[in-house]
């Protein structure tokens, strides 16, 4: 239950919307219980029957009670009173005044119980805001290695089905919590006036229920984390399919992708039909035993009215119509649990996400950090995925001065991206220490430290944005003539100025709308805007058509003056300019120096590397 406290705690700042409601449920649940209670008079009034007599044989009836004098007495001065004040004038004066307390009794209830379901829903849509706020905060805060272990589609899951199963719960567990035992307990009242021995004896069926509760309640909730995370998979699927649909399309795999969907969601299907089967065995059990239970209450009740005249007809179809309403709301307790449970299910997934700890932090006193000047200075830095023990990174160390353009070379998987990826702290070394100006990276804020870089992938980000905007990107307000600038240094303005509405034309999800080449060209736009002293290209022009790069690349070459640049080449034939070439092999550094430098070395892997790319040439 630990889970599913945590879950009600965010209702803290919502106490007061809480108490509204609460108060609102009493008043109703007192209307509700009054509205019952007034069929006791009527039907005697309509019976014909003697209230005098009534009052003073329930008063001879509960004398004998096992119960203290001081509640009979005031059970039976509150019944008196009431009736007395009821049941006074001629037949047609005491029917208009039940019919008029009737008619008031159920205004009121019907205004009590929207006020109550309005601050409740308040409650509600508050409690799932800040859920989705918490969580998505989060998200923005944990490692790309996080990522890198998580299917996206999964984690959207948990913001979608596992958020709305705890809706569901919150509206179930604040709904019936507070009102449903408030009317059990207002009518469990109305029933004890009545008659003590028939309410006592109707209470045969709370053990019943509640042994029913427990032994559904467990396996609920153990079922309900599997499908949350069977959905999971579902839009995970889903979103890869999405993602992939050109490959999908291309490779003819649209019956693979189609049986694989159909397997989970079958897989799917199972699971939520067993989970419906368990939820609602526990409510027509519960609705049996009650029903079992009536039965008995109309043969034992009919005895005292009928044999040993305990009590008068009318009394005992009040006391009928109490125990019937508290049927319903014994039922729906019954469900609460089972709500709970499938919460505590959805919250667990929730909370894995919210109880994991970032890994990049900001130490507790960080360091000031001014605009990058001197250098930066690699210090036998070695790195591995928590996952595996293979060392991506082997005791690398190297240092770069201001303005200098550093070229990373290797083959695939010789950890050259994994190198640049430490620069911004998007992830740690497992030894060693990356220096700027002398200063550990550790020890800046890592805000600072971002602020001072720009990053160009290869695979390019956009947003469903205007262009405006993606160049813009953290940079809001800036003056339409500023963004303009930038995109003709990108060699980008040209095909921004033919598009259908210029800046303010939408891209689309990841920039659909316009080529690979237009998509590099507004991502170098963007971080020529940002302006930073340290620039980090990782194979921006690999995946471009001849044209292309030769546009992005003197986009390119303007991002890098008077800059710091990192370069992650893919075309040898880009980085013949660079001041230092860095070979990679197996996560070690095995040549360091220029372009020509490394060509006179025969027996060098930058040597075969040149060879091998230009050998048709």
């Amino acid at each position: 239950m630990d889970i599913f406290f945590r879950i009600l705690s965010y209702a803290k700042p919502f106490w007061k919307h809480l108490v509204a409601s609460i108060v609102s449920t009493v008043f109703f649940t007192a209307m509700n219980g009054l509205s019952i209670y007034l069929t006791i008079p009527l039907l005697g009034t309509l019976f014909n029957e003697d209230n005098s007599e009534v009052i003073e044989k329930v008063s001879t009836s509960t004398s004998t009670s096992i119960l203290p004098d001081w509640i009979i007495n005031s059970v039976d001065a509150i019944k008196q009173n009431f009736q007395e004040y009821i049941l006074s004038g001629t037949i047609d004066e005491i029917l208009l005044n039940i019919s008029i307390l009737i008619i008031v009794t159920f205004i009121f209830k019907n205004i009590f119980s929207y006020i109550s379901s309005y601050f409740i829903a308040y409650v509600e849509q508050g409690i799932i805001r800040n859920f989705r706020n918490d969580l998505y905060q989060h998200i923005l805060k944990l490692p790309l290695s996080f990522f890198k272990n998580q299917k996206s589609g999964d984690i959207i899951s948990r913001f979608t089905n596992d958020v709305g199963i705890i809706q569901q719960s919150i509206t179930q567990v604040f709904l019936n919590v507070f009102q449903e035992p408030l009317t059990v307990l207002v009518f469990f009242g109305i029933a004890f006036s009545v008659s003590w021995k028939l309410t006592l004896f109707s209470l045969l069926i709370v053990p019943f229920s509640i042994l029913i509760i427990a032994s559904i309640g467990g396996l609920l909730r153990r079922m309900s984390y599997r499908l949350q995370q069977k959905l999971g998979s579902i839009v995970g699927i889903l979103h890869e399919t999405l993602a992939g649909m050109k490959i999908v399309k291309a490779f003819g795999m649209e019956e693979f992708e189609k049986n694989k969907f159909r397997t989970e969601n079958q897989n799917l299907f199972r699971l939520i039909i067993k989970l419906i089967r368990v939820r609602n065995i526990s409510s027509p059990a519960t609705e049996i035993i009650a029903v079992m239970l009536g039965a008995a209450i109309i043969y034992f009740g009919g005895q005292l009215v009928l044999v040993e005249h305990e009590i008068k007809a009318s009394e005992f179809m009040g006391f009928l119509f109490a125990i019937f309403q508290m049927m319903p709301s014994l039922k729906k307790m019954s469900q609460v649990n089972n709500k709970v449970q499938e919460s505590i299910g959805a919250g667990i997934r929730i909370f894995e996400i919210l109880d994991t700890e970032p890994s990049i932090v900001n130490v507790k006193n960080p360091k000031e950090s001014g605009t990058f000047k001197n250098e930066i200075k690699f210090e036998n830095v070695t790195f591995n995925y928590s996952d595996s023990e293979e060392k991506v990174l082997d005791a690398v160390s190297f240092t770069v001065k201001n303005g200098e353009i550093i070229a990373l070379v290797g083959s695939s998987g010789a950890g050259k991206t994994t190198l640049a990826d430490l620069i911004p702290r998007f992830y740690d070394p497992t030894s060693g220490k990356i220096l700027m100006d002398g200063i550990d990276i550790k020890e800046i804020k890592v805000q600072d430290l971002r602020r001072q870089m720009g990053v160009v992938t290869q695979e390019t980000v956009l947003f469903n944005e205007t262009v405006y905007n993606n160049i813009a990107y953290g940079l809001p307000n800036t003056p339409i003539e500023r963004v303009i600038e930038v995109a003709k240094i990108a060699n980008a303005h040209e095909f921004i100025e033919n598009m259908e509405n210029g800046y303010n034309t939408v891209v689309g999800e990841k920039g659909t709308k316009i080529s690979g080449g237009q998509r590099q060209r507004l991502s170098i736009a963007r971080a020529l805007l940002k302006n930073p002293p340290i620039m980090i290209f990782d194979e921006a022009t690999s995946a471009l058509d001849n044209e292309s790069e030769v546009l992005v690349q003197e986009a390119i070459e303007h991002l890098m003056k008077e800059r710091t640049t990192f370069v992650i080449a893919h075309r040898l034939s880009t980085i013949r300019n660079a001041d230092k070439i860095i070979v990679m092999d197996k996560g070690k550094i095995v040549q360091l120096g220029k372009h020509e430098e490394l060509l006179s070395d025969k027996n060098g892997i930058y040597k075969k590397l040149y060879e091998l790319q230009f050998r048709s040439q």
